[in-house]
């Protein structure tokens, strides 16, 4: 199978049999049969470290991504086990000081204390060897959550590696059919699923995959020790959602390139972000990466008063802080702790018609008082 389309609907499917259902539904027990005491054990004997719901994921997103892949319960979760990979004493870790809070808070007030240095980097910055040179991991967010900046993934790779470092890339926003970071010298991938991989809004779940199964043998067992397992009946409909992520990826592709080229004439927008725009600072690098664009633009309000004012008179636009659902969602980023204007807004274009929803939003912003 090498079509995008394709991967996602038949992907971690077995050939069934006459009579069985072609999606088998989740497997929702925590124990399984053992057998006797000399029998030899089964792969199967409890859901903490593993579950055959969980492999049918695992199996398509590893397939999409060029890797081993190993669910969890969350994104932040799959986060953690990858900054705990090389937390050791004396240990360097480097981080976007633009990419997703909680990373960043955990890193501080986790990681610090243990003796591990944390180094900050914005995603566009300069990320030369005085940076890299020591550290034990990298890790990157390309496109960063909210800015939407991006960095050379195939760069920071080599020079990360040529000091001896680890590489993560957190996809979320991307997401596995945008980029394949693993292709571009990264180690690891990570991503919250709860975004548009599973792309209803119904599920918290996150993975991590590795290039190198060894590695991805230390991330599974990290998560067996922690716990940070995923439900089986999250895994099944992240598996169901990831069947539909080729058609509504490119739906939300659509309407935030029609939604930031409207935006960016209009009298109370500044500062459209979509690395999509050819007159995007992003542009240069990630049409050099990126695979496809996504829907995740941002753009900049006045003030925090009129971004509820945009709120209110929006029919389609939900005010919520994930991203990557059917819906179109709008998130007033600087209210969580980011170091952004009050007024900035990250928006998921959703799956709307494209009319229907560039007249609505920029309805709601002539709507509002200047």
């Amino acid at each position: 199978m090498t079509g995008d389309g394709t991967r996602c609907v038949h992907g971690g499917l077995e050939t069934g049999a006459v009579g069985e259902p072609v999606h088998p539904g989740p497997v929702l027990s925590a124990t399984f049969h053992l057998g006797l005491p000399h029998d030899p054990p089964a792969h199967d004997f409890y859901s903490r470290p593993d579950n055959p719901t969980f492999r049918m994921l695992e199996s398509a997103v590893g397939e999409l991504e060029g890797g081993v892949c190993t669910s969890f319960s969350s994104g932040m979760a799959a986060i953690a086990a990858v900054l705990r990979l090389a937390a050791q004493p004396g240990a360097a870790i480097v981080l976007p000081s633009d990419g997703y809070y909680v990373a960043r808070v955990l890193a501080q007030d986790e990681l610090v204390p243990l003796g591990v240095e944390i180094r900050e980097v914005a995603t566009a910055g300069a990320w030369d060897d005085q940076i890299v040179d020591g550290a034990t991991l990298v890790l990157l967010e390309t496109p960063s959550n909210p800015g939407l900046e991006v960095c050379d993934i195939r760069a920071v790779a080599e020079r990360a590696h040529a000091g001896g470092a680890l590489v993560a890339v957190d996809n979320t926003t991307a997401t596995p059919l945008g980029q394949r970071p693993l292709a571009l010298g990264a180690d690891l991938v990570v991503a919250s699923d709860t975004k548009a991989l599973a792309g209803h809004g119904d599920v918290v779940l996150g993975h991590v995959t590795a290039r190198d199964p060894i590695l991805a043998d230390r991330i599974k067992a990290a998560r067996t020790r922690s716990g940070a397992v995923p439900g089986p009946m999250e895994a099944w409909l992240a598996h169901r959602g990831l069947g539909t992520l080729d058609l509504r990826l490119a739906r939300q592709a659509t309407n935030a390139h029609a939604l930031a080229l409207a935006l960016t004439t209009h009298p109370a927008v500044s500062d459209v972000r979509w690395p999509g725009l050819p007159d995007d600072p992003s542009y240069a690098v990630a049409s050099k990466q990126m695979r496809r664009w996504n829907g995740v633009l941002r753009f900049t309000l006045r003030s925090k008063e009129q971004v509820g004012e945009f709120l209110a008179a929006s029919r389609l636009v939900i005010s919520a802080t994930s991203f990557g659902g059917l819906q179109t969602t709008a998130d007033r980023r600087e209210r969580w702790g980011d170091a952004v204007p009050p007024g900035l807004i990250r928006l998921s274009a959703g799956c709307e018609d494209t009319d229907d929803l560039v007249h609505d939003v920029l309805g709601a912003l002539d709507r509002i008082r200047v």
